[in-house]
């Protein structure tokens, strides 16, 4: 019906752009009462923005560069938050949500993404899919950032209901995110708790992680569950392993009172390798990232899209630590310094 809605709608537009636009305002108040209204209302604006000149397109982009509201809240909390003064900027963003209207959610044959980087699209794309009509929110309405700021401040303020909200809105816009997904394991470690949505949110947080210290917190999230579950020789090999990715007093902590328990601590890399395996734990990152990171590093190195090709492979290098990758980042860097 949607469809069928948007293709006579288009049938009947010409080759003048201002009978176009009031012939498309006219289509929007016949299809108030609709119920796909939501989704024929943001086609047919999408149809109209197609009817304006060059110069008014201009003047549109203009405006809505400068108005960056969510952008602007951001930028005045994220001082507040590199000082440790939570409270401070939970207040801030208390008022600011307030009055906030939510923009770019998802309807009936929209929805709605923003991916930090090109990796996580890939991610996307092979893991999740799009279900509909993709489409991107613009740079300039960070929400996927407003709302992860959000969930983590009112997390920390142990307001967990409204976190816990707040950091589902941040995984719908971009769900292979393993920070959104390792902050909602903290969530249920502490709600209730629910330690079997800890464990299925870190698991899944393992699949797409690409940060080492991501990969270090999911394994230090697995063997607090291991602890949990009184399994004190898989938690031992957790906590060891986390090391291999972030050294956390956390840890020591930790593996001191598993060694109270009468566990043995000192594992050597292997001996926690084959304890994981028989978890059927991911060891490492997935190689699917890898292959990908590869993918992406090699092909802006051959177009010569340096800026590019540098962050791939750093972050290729952050994961291997191969000579090969360090040599090519040493390459690329003399040239941009040249």
């Amino acid at each position: 019906m949607y469809e069928k809605i948007i293709n006579n709608i288009k049938l009947n537009l010409g080759e003048n752009k201002d009978l176009n636009r009031k012939y498309l305002a006219s289509q929007i108040e016949n299809y108030k009462d609709h119920p796909y209204n939501l989704e024929i209302t943001k086609e047919i604006s999408r149809m109209m923005w197609d009817c304006l000149s060059d110069e008014e397109k201009r003047e549109f982009i203009e405006i809505s560069e400068n108005e960056t509201p969510v952008i602007d809240i951001l930028e005045e909390i994220y001082p507040m938050i590199e000082m440790g003064k939570y409270d401070n900027a939970l207040d801030k963003l208390n008022g600011f949500m307030k009055t906030f209207q939510p923009m770019f959610e998802d309807d009936a044959v929209n929805e709605y993404h923003f991916f930090t980087n090109q990796l996580e699209e890939e991610i996307f794309n092979e893991y999740i899919g799009a279900k509909k009509e993709m489409r991107y929110i613009p740079n300039n309405h960070p929400l996927l950032d407003l709302y992860y700021v959000y969930g983590f401040l009112l997390l920390e303020k142990h307001e967990l209901k409204e976190a816990e909200l707040y950091l589902k809105k941040a995984l719908k816009i971009n769900p292979v995110s393993s920070r959104i997904l390792l902050e909602l394991s903290d969530i249920y470690k502490t709600k209730a708790p629910n330690f079997n949505k800890f464990y299925m949110y870190t698991i899944q947080a393992l699949e797409y992680a690409y940060y080492p210290q991501d990969l270090a917190r999911c394994y230090r999230n697995l063997g607090q569950f291991y602890m949990e579950e009184m399994n004190f020789e898989m938690a031992a090999a957790l906590y060891n392993y986390s090391m291999k990715y972030e050294l956390n007093p956390i840890v020591y902590s930790k593996l001191q009172y598993i060694k109270s328990k009468g566990t043995n601590i000192e594992l050597e890399l292997e001996e926690c390798l084959n304890t994981l395996k028989d978890k059927k734990i991911q060891i490492d990152v997935n190689p699917f990232i890898l292959k990908t990171l590869e993918e992406l590093s090699d092909k802006y190195d051959e177009k010569q899209a340096l800026h590019q090709a540098l962050y791939f492979y750093e972050l290729q290098y952050d994961l291997n630590h191969e000579q090969d990758i360090l040599e090519k980042i040493n390459n690329i860097k003399r040239v941009m310094n040249h």
